[in-house]
Formats: C-alpha cells, sequence, structure tokens
C-alpha cells in the first residue's frame, strides 16, 4: 500500500482556468432559453438527511491506491460542478444542506428480473465499504485525487440479474427544484434539461473500476458530493459520474446523456478522457491539479484513459476515440 500525503492549502479562486468555466457557464445560460416544459420529479423524499461528516465502519482498504498526494477535503467538499446547485463552483457547498438524503429510495427498472423501489440503506447494507483513491479529471481541464469509499457497481448490478436485452444502465439524479434552486427554469444551471440523466454501456458498468460512492475520507459523502450514493468512472470526465441516483434503468439501447443532449458536438456519450481529442473550445492535454501552488503553477500532461488506459483500453479496441469520443 502506497503512503500518501496531504497537499498543500490553495484558494479556491486558484484551482482552475477561469475562462473554461465561464464559457460552460455561458453555453448554460444560452441552452436556458430553449429549455423545455420541468420533468416530472423521480423517486420519493421527504424530510430527513444522512450525517454528513459521520465516520464510516468497518472500510476496508484496497489495493486502488497512488503514489500522489490527496487533494484536501476541504477542497474537494467546496469546489464542485453540481448544476443542480447552481454554476458557482462555491454554491454547492453553501446550498445543498437543504437536501434531503433520509429517506430516500433508488428505483430499480428495465430489463432486469428483480425489479423495484428499494430504500437507501437496505440498497448499501448488502455491500462491503472500501477505499479506493482515483484520479478525477473534470471535463473543464482541471483534476484531483480523492479518496473514495464505495462498492463495486457490478456487484450491485449482479443482484438485479439483468436479462440479455440490457446493454446499457441509465442513471438518473434526484429532481426537486425547492431544494435543487439550479433545476428552476432559467436560474443558475436552469439551462440543462432535468432532470440529471447519464448512461454507461454494459461492460463499462462492469467494469472492477466502477463504483458506487457513499463517502470519501472515510466519512459520510457530504450533499454537494453527491449524497446519499453517486457514481464514479474515474477513466471518464467528472460529468458521467452521475450525483445524487434515484434511479437505475437497464435499456437494450443507448440511453440519452444530459450534456450529450444540451451539446453533442462538446460532449460525447463516451467522455473517455483522452488528451488527444480537445474539446471544440479548448485543450484536453493538460490539466490543473487541485492543490498546487497557485495559477501559475505549470500544468500537467493528462494520461490516456485518466491514467487508467491499461485496464480499460481493451473496452474500446477498434473504435474511432475521435469519433466515438
Amino acid at each position: 500500500m502506497l503512503l500518501i500525503k496531504q497537499a498543500p492549502d490553495i484558494k479556491n479562486s486558484e484551482v482552475t482556468d477561469k475562462e473554461f468555466f465561464e464559457q460552460r457557464r455561458q453555453f448554460l445560460q444560452t441552452a436556458a432559453t430553449a429549455v423545455a416544459a420541468t420533468v416530472v420529479a423521480p423517486g420519493l423524499l421527504v424530510p430527513g438527511t444522512a450525517d454528513a461528516g459521520e465516520k464510516l465502519q468497518n472500510v476496508r482498504k484496497t489495493a486502488y491506491q497512488l503514489d500522489e498526494k490527496l487533494t484536501k477535503y476541504k477542497d474537494i467538499t467546496s469546489y464542485n460542478n453540481f448544476y443542480e446547485f447552481g454554476t458557482d463552483k462555491r454554491s454547492p457547498a453553501k446550498l445543498a444542506h437543504k437536501m434531503k438524503t433520509r429517506p430516500w429510495t433508488i428505483t430499480v427498472e428495465g430489463e432486469v428480473a428483480k425489479p423495484g423501489v428499494y430504500d437507501i440503506d437496505d440498497f448499501i447494507k448488502p455491500h462491503a465499504l472500501e477505499e479506493r483513491v482515483y484520479r478525477l479529471r473534470c471535463v473543464e481541464a482541471w483534476s484531483m485525487i480523492v479518496p473514495w469509499v464505495g462498492f463495486p457497481l457490478a456487484d450491485v448490478i449482479k443482484r438485479f440479474e439483468p436479462n440479455s436485452r440490457a446493454k446499457y444502465v441509465q442513471f438518473v439524479t434526484l429532481y426537486n427544484p425547492e431544494q435543487m434552486p439550479g433545476q428552476v427554469k432559467g436560474l443558475f444551471g436552469g439551462g440543462l434539461d432535468w432532470p440529471y440523466v447519464e448512461g454507461l454501456r454494459m461492460d463499462e458498468a462492469m467494469h472492477p473500476l466502477t463504483i458506487f460512492v457513499v463517502g470519501l475520507y472515510g466519512e459520510v459523502l457530504p450533499n454537494q458530493n453527491g449524497a446519499p450514493i453517486r457514481l464514479v468512472v474515474p477513466w471518464k470526465y467528472g460529468f458521467k459520474s452521475i450525483k445524487s441516483i434515484v434511479k437505475m434503468r437497464f435499456v437494450e439501447q443507448q440511453p440519452p446523456t444530459t450534456w450529450n443532449k444540451a451539446g453533442p458536438r462538446e460532449y460525447g456519450f463516451y467522455s473517455n478522457v483522452n488528451p488527444k481529442v480537445n474539446h471544440p473550445r479548448w485543450s484536453q492535454s493538460h490539466e490543473r491539479r487541485i492543490g498546487e501552488d497557485n495559477l501559475f503553477s505549470p500544468k500537467r500532461p493528462t494520461p490516456m484513459f485518466n491514467g487508467y488506459a491499461d485496464q480499460v483500453a481493451s473496452l474500446y479496441a477498434g473504435m474511432d476515440l475521435k469519433k466515438n469520443y
């Protein structure tokens, strides 16, 4: 097991290139004028909350470690893209406390033998919690090193026994504008088509690196980081790792995804980290690591598949990765 040291303090304003963030926010503001009618909320939500910061018990250490400095807890929890609470990086930490994470249910439907509506604690209980230190690479060209706590998505999928028609898994985030002000039409992140949806090919979902996350730094996952349960797919850009999940849907056809619907030329279905395929408005060849000294620190090269090429490149053998971005 590798020894991982803490990263130095930095200011939030120093952790990413402002032009990238502003361009993405402008895209949302423009899109807001063309948003369709509000979508009916999935899932069930009634008053109650889990205790973010509470220590998780019986978390097993794993071989999924990195010889890199961890991003500080305060940076991971205060610098977030979670547009349900607004497009400013600080908005989720300021506003997400309004979201109630208990009681919480997850609906499982589609091409499975065991569909149903599951209480979140019953959903998690069968799985042993483990810590995995992963790289997180945002499409905006910044990155973190995060010690997640969770369990393999493959183990969850096996419980519900998908049939041979289940080629993809779609995930859906909570829709509740009262608790998520960014979902209010025309405000903050209101330019997106809510609820937020994402999807994976079945072999991606079953890959050992793909996990459901319920904590970080050994503690209950904070709301602003996607409580009570989120997806983490470390070789893909961060927006694929959908937060605050209320539904899993097993389907035969490739499902629509939020950012791909909003900007299909800019955000592909696969969205694998690829330094050779640039975003139309900025380069993806380098990244700024949150936790480095200041805005003028040199950027680091972005590795293919975010450094996980040895494990996942075979999933895309024979595919044109510039076309299937």
